[in-house]
């Protein structure tokens, strides 16, 4: 990468690499100087270059490069010097315009040579194996490699401008002359798919004017300039849409310029929004939409009668009968009726939003057929002759719609009134159409240009002959059928002029769908019945029709009718039913055709969104690898440029240092320094430069200390020759002050004897006013003393009163400090009481607790040694009834000690005493706890306990002792239950005995 260090050599090294034929270095060359951080100040060198860069661009195609050149331009120029980037920004334009000319002029055919949908897409498939086969190119494909690309650029051109204008507030009339001129392309050469896009690509840049609110140097739409460029591109915008029958785009440049409006809350030029509603009558009338047509013509009208000074008659006379006819051009029914309450949903939504675009301001909470609607716009009309509508609730902008139709209709021509007259007011049922079709003869021939109103430059009122021909037909067809109830087709054929009668059928079978008409047409009999559709409408249905079909009902319940067999159903049997199934057979494949269709869009859909995916990620790839591409080679470059500024900033010091040198060295006739430039270093020659310094100091101070003396001698010698005359002009100084001094004090006495004269002459003036003086003096001193001391009593009064108020204040605080704290007193004394006597009921309880604890623990304890007792009794019981006890039963081996028959109660007492307490837990055996009413003296001998010959004596015991009174009484002593635990019912074993 080449860089320089003025912009000037890089400017001659681009001339010369393009006398040499090597355009593409040279533009590289320049796009390296132009995004290089070194020259980001602005100067007339940059521009020259810019040009130069924008040819080369343009010559050579590369609108990437044009716009990376552009960008950064824009960085250098933004807050010096705007006109200079607009300066190129139109000479890049130029040029791409001028080249696209060239182009087109050198083909010979503009139809094939722009015989392209997209410009931005690649070449097809087709042509690529085309070229490839095909030794010679036709002279079509030649013109397309020609035209194409030219075209190509300039789009891309606009585009780019676009892209780097969009948030510029300085430059907002460069970016709406880019954004006309893009317009200008698209329509002169019928560029439908680019009209699109650029209109997106407008759409967009508001859309993120408003999302970034603060971006810096944002365009401020509330400025008047700014919204008035914004409002003629979106104006112009509409105007290349109707041009170019884009009708969707239109109605979306509508819809923008609405939004746009709102945005900023203020209303443009009535010049602009007479263009405004004249495209939306075009729109509108493309689009079928009627009802709304006729309210943008009426708005339209208003406008212009308003605003227009210049209007003539004739012009007045067009517009307002477009007015009319517009307005009878709508369908005289609803064709919502019957409709879904989604549907009618949608249809409201849609009327409030085509008459917020139309300019009327509705009630949303109104009926979808209330907003905007053909009663409505035609209610004064109707005024005039039958006074309709006035029992229905009028909207608000219906007054102000009612006063201008009077305005309509007295601007009207004669025809268009008698025509209104027929159609809306007069009953002629067998002479409407012979009466209608003169008129609307005449005025199919109606329609001019007009003079006097620039932005509506035509109206053709014989685009309005066949909705008022159908119009007529239905109006003939309705009065009809209120008069007959049967007409044949060929009489009703002749009433009607203006179609056959096979389109009459399709009217009347849409009236009759809408509930407009009641009519019936059998072909077999070639007559037309007519239903009376009074009693069926809305507006006669009542409650005696209510009744009067309940008492249908009941009749043909009691007396039903006899079926007649039809001529057609004997003839054909099986024709319901064949007609049936049909019927189905149909929505059948109906429903499998639609199936198929959406099928199809969704594998279409899935498809284009598949490529545009695919094309996007590669997009994205190789814009990766770009941006990596050029953050490597910027590195490169930046790493590049620093090693060389420092080699450059070195050598340079060298040079100055080497140069420095040599002037020094130079002027002494001494020896000179044998140095050669490109051998020393820098450091030899900072060295060299720093002992030259050393040594010139030296000699430098010895002058210095030379030039001391000199001037110390000088300075003496001086002062002693000018001492004498310092002398001599001192004492001069003297003599001449002392004259001053004597001066002056004598103009001083004199001034002072005159000003005691003149206040003893004013003494003697003022001498007559003494007494005077004295009085008044006397008066006011008087009555100020009586004023203060007036006050002082009041004062003492008010400050007594006071020091009274604040004595009873202190004695009222003391009083209550006092009550307060003997009442804090009182408070604790209680509370300290009540903590004393609850701590003594919480000991008393505690005490009563320890006895009743101590009670219950004794009482426990006799119950043990009665129990005790109890069990030594009954072991003694068991001895004497089981004999004596083995030796191997006793503890030690010792042998029990047998009680004689004269001392029994000592032997029991003993056994007693000597027997353990039961363990508890464990069981005893029922024959163990029996005790028999008569206890032996004499223990019988203990039978082996394993053998099957232990008596039984269970016999002798009558009861369980368990069940004893002295068992009982001695637990009810307890305060016990009454009954026993388990601990008191066990045995001790054995191993404890």
């Amino acid at each position: 990468m080449a860089t320089f260090a003025k912009p000037e050599n890089a400017l001659k090294r681009a001339e010369e690499l393009i006398n040499v034929g090597q355009k593409q270095d040279a533009l590289q060359a320049l796009h390296d100087l132009i995004t290089s951080k070194r020259h980001r100040a602005w100067q007339k060198t940059l521009e020259r270059i810019m040009f130069k860069y924008i040819e080369l661009c343009v010559d050579m195609r590369r609108g990437r490069y044009a716009k990376d050149g552009l960008i950064q331009y824009r960085i250098v120029c933004q807050q010096v010097n705007v006109t200079s980037l607009e300066e190129v920004i139109k000479h890049f334009m130029h040029l791409s315009t001028e080249r696209a000319e060239m182009a087109r002029s050198q083909a010979q055919a503009l139809e094939e040579a722009l015989d392209v949908d997209d410009l931005e897409a690649d070449k097809r498939p087709e042509d690529l194996m085309l070229s490839y086969v095909s030794g010679e190119k036709g002279k079509d494909r030649s013109d397309r490699e020609l035209v194409t690309p030219w075209f190509k650029f300039l789009w891309e051109t606009y585009r780019t401008v676009l892209e780097i204008l969009r948030n510029n507030s300085k430059l907002e009339a460069l970016y709406a002359m880019t954004a006309h001129r893009a317009f200008q392309f698209c329509k002169q050469y019928k560029r439908t798919t680019e009209f699109r896009r650029l209109c997106e690509i407008i759409r967009n840049h508001l859309a993120n004017l408003n999302k970034y609110r603060d971006q810096r140097d944002r365009p401020d739409l509330n400025a008047p300039e700014s919204l008035q460029l914004y409002l003629d591109t979106r104006f112009e915008q509409l105007k290349m849409a109707t041009e170019l029958e884009l009708w969707q785009e239109a109605f979306r440049s509508v819809e923008d310029i609405h939004g746009l409006m709102c945005m900023v809350k203020k209303t443009p030029k009535p010049s602009l929004m007479v263009v405004y509603y004249a495209k939306l009558t075009e729109i509108f009338w493309v689009s079928a939409s009627h009802l709304y047509h006729a309210y943008a013509w009426f708005k339209l009208f208003s406008l212009q009668k308003s605003f227009n000074k210049n209007l003539n008659q004739k012009d007045l006379q067009l517009i307002a009968s477009s007015v009319v006819l517009a307005a009878l051009s709508v369908s005289p029914y609803d064709n919502s009726r019957g409709a879904s309450h989604l549907e009618l949903e949608h249809e409201k939504e849609r009327n409030l939003r085509m008459a917020n675009l139309i300019g009327f301001i509705i009630d949303p909470k109104l009926e979808s057929r209330e907003v905007l609607s053909r009663s409505s716009l035609l209610t004064e009309l109707s005024i005039f002759e039958c006074e309709v509508g006035l029992e229905q609730p009028q909207l608000a902008f219906e007054l102000c719609l009612c006063q201008v139709i009077k305005g309509v209709m007295t601007c009207v021509t004669q025809e268009v009134k008698d025509l209104y007259n027929l159609l809306e007011h007069e009953f002629l049922p067998l002479d409407l159409a012979s009466k209608v079709q003169p008129l609307l003869t005449k005025i199919s021939k109606l329609g001019s240009k007009l003079s006097s109103a620039s932005s509506v430059p035509e109206v053709h009122l014989s685009q309005y002959i066949p909705e008022l021909e159908k119009l007529a037909t239905l109006r003939l067809l309705q009065q009809v059928s209120r008069v007959y109830q049967m007409m044949k087709i060929e009489s009703l054929s002749k009433m009607i002029p203006f179609f056959d009668f096979s389109t009459v059928e399709k009217i009347s079978v849409d009236a009759v769908k809408n509930n407009f008409i009641a009519m019936k047409v059998d072909h077999m009999k070639g007559v037309v019945i007519f239903d009376n559709l009074g009693l069926e409408s809305d507006g006669m249905r009542d409650h005696l029709m209510v009744f009067a079909e309940s008492l249908n009902k009941t009749r043909a319940m009691i007396f039903p009718a006899a079926k007649k067999a039809s001529k057609l159903g004997e003839m054909l049997p099986g024709l319901a039913e064949i007609v049936e199934k049909e019927h189905k057979r149909l929505l059948a494949r109906k429903s499998i055709i639609e199936k198929r269709k959406e099928d199809q869009e969704r594998q279409l859909l899935e498809m284009e969104r598949e490529e545009e995916s695919k094309r996007l990620k590669l997009q994205k790839i190789t814009e990766e690898a770009e941006q990596k591409r050029l953050a490597n080679e910027y590195e490169q470059r930046k790493n590049q440029r620093i090693l060389r500024e420092i080699e450059e900033r070195e050598l340079e010091e060298a040079q100055a240092l080497l140069q420095e040198a040599e002037k020094r060295g130079g002027k002494k006739k001494g020896k000179k320094p044998l140095i050669e430039g490109e051998k020393v270093t820098k450091q030899t020659l900072m060295e060299f430069a720093l002992n030259e310094q050393l040594r010139e100091r030296h000699e430098m101070e010895k002058k210095l200390q030379k030039l001391a003396k000199t001037m110390d001698y000088f300075e003496r010698a001086k002062r002693e020759e000018a001492a004498p005359l310092i002398d001599a002009a001192f004492q001069h100084r003297l003599v001449e002050e002392k004259v001053f001094h004597e001066h002056e004090q004598q103009q001083e006495v004199e001034l002072s004897r005159q000003r005691h004269d003149g206040d003893l002459k004013e003494k003697n003036r003022l001498s007559r006013m003494l007494d005077h003086k004295t009085q008044f003096q006397e008066t006011v001193m008087n009555h100020r003393q009586a004023e203060y001391n007036r006050l002082r009593a009041e004062t003492e009064e008010r400050v007594n009163q006071i020091l009274q108020q604040r004595r009873q204040e202190r004695e009222y605080e003391r009083k209550m400090i006092f009550f307060l704290r003997a009442e804090e007193e009182r408070l604790r004394k209680l509370h300290e009481e009540e903590e004393a006597r609850k701590r003594e009921e919480a000991e008393r309880k505690k005490r009563e607790e320890a006895e009743r604890k101590a009670k219950l623990d004794e009482i426990a304890e006799k119950q043990r040694q009665r129990e005790r007792e109890l069990e030594e009794k009954e072991r003694l019981r068991r001895e004497d009834l089981l004999g004596p006890t083995r030796p191997s039963d006793l503890r030690g081996g010792t042998r029990p000690v047998e009680p004689g028959p004269t001392a029994p109660v000592t032997v029991a007492v003993a056994a007693a005493a000597s027997a353990p307490s039961p363990s508890p837990g464990k069981y005893v055996p029922r024959f163990k706890r029996e005790q028999p009413d008569n206890t032996s003296l004499a223990r019988p001998a203990e039978p082996d306990r394993w053998s099957s010959s232990r008596p039984d004596d269970r016999g002798s015991q009558p009861r369980d002792s368990w069940r004893s009174d002295d068992r009982r009484s001695a637990f009810g002593a307890g305060g016990s239950s009454s009954r026993p635990s388990w601990s008191s019912t066990r045995v001790p074993s054995r191993s404890e005995r």
